[in-house]
């Protein structure tokens, strides 16, 4: 049973939260020669790390349009933008969305059938496909000149936020209002990574991102305007990623100084401690709710595929 008193601990960098009582040797082949994982018991409440195979080359982007729907992007080692997903019952086979794309991408529903997914091109713009419910769009350029992955998250039916650095490091925005795109609007800050987006209700937006002495910083819009960067602290040596069960309430992750991945949690009046939750990653975070007990988190680890990591 989910209980925000689970996060209150605090987080040692250099130190597993959970005792490695539980360590095997498996060989996973699925795909191409692999790297021998020992995989580390996580933390109390969340699920042992599951191999979704693939050879990817990026960090993975993860957005869910109904309870019990996952759907994962990447990049691949073609360039091409490549998705996995769960229909309930099982993994789907990787299947391409072609493109080339030079950064991670990111994705968000807005509604049921629906997925938007943006990354990076080739001309530095940010690029944009989405699934209609029938079939993918081809790939259109938002413009702009981007240093990160992009962001993305949605606050209501056919409504899109989209964030990424600029070559200023700074914090810029565009965003989709139901029939047009607007111009890029800078947010300021000092960012060292890309940023991560959700919302949490309608006119709510939170973004994340890591700022300088790699702490993370937070930013957020309540409806009628944007807040003063928040320094949260941590040690992160990933960009974060960022999820919300229900209504004012955050679930914040990243890679720690010693790899491992790591969350912080807002209760709807406090932010938890930092707080470790094992297995190796060696890319940052993805993450997403289906629903009001339900995380669902993504990452690259030694043998280059997608694994998986939940809690309910």
């Amino acid at each position: 049973m989910y209980n925000d008193a689970f996060f209150d601990f605090s987080y040692y960098p250099d130190q597993p939260a959970w005792p490695d009582m539980y360590s095997q040797m498996r060989y996973y082949g699925a795909f191409a020669p692999r790297q021998m994982i020992i995989p580390q018991l996580p933390a109390l409440g969340w699920s042992r790390w599951e191999d979704l195979g693939g050879t990817i080359t990026s960090a993975p982007a993860v957005s869910s349009w109904a309870p019990n729907r996952l759907d994962t992007f990447a990049r691949g080692t073609d360039n091409a933008l490549w998705h996995k997903w769960w229909n309930g019952s099982r993994w789907s086979n990787w299947e391409s969305l072609g493109g080339t794309i030079t950064t991670a991408p990111a994705a968000v529903s807005w509604g049921p059938n629906r997925i938007d997914v943006f990354a990076r091109g080739t001309d530095n713009a940010m690029w944009h496909i989405w699934w209609n419910g029938s079939r993918w769009s081809n790939w259109e350029s938002l413009g702009g000149t981007i240093t990160s992955a992009p962001a993305v998250s949605s606050w209501a039916p056919n409504r899109l936020d989209t964030f990424a650095r600029g070559t200023d490091n700074a914090l810029w925005h565009k965003w989709w209002n139901g029939s047009r795109w607007s111009d890029w609007q800078s947010l300021g800050g000092n960012l060292t990574s890309a940023p991560a987006a959700v919302s949490w209700g309608p006119n709510r937006i939170d973004v994340f991102a890591r700022g300088q002495r790699n702490r993370l910083s937070h930013l957020w819009w309540n409806g009628s305007r944007w807040s003063s960067w928040q320094d949260l602290g941590g040690r992160l040596t990933s960009g974060p990623a960022v999820s919300s069960r229900r209504s004012n309430r955050l679930e914040v992750f990243a890679r720690g100084s010693n790899n491992q991945l790591i969350t912080m949690s807002w209760n709807g009046s406090r932010w938890s401690n930092w707080f470790n939750i094992a297995g190796n990653i060696t890319t940052a975070p993805a993450a997403v709710s289906w629903g009001p007990n339900r995380t669902d988190v993504f990452a690259r680890r030694g043998n280059n595929s997608l694994w998986h990591i939940y809690r309910n």
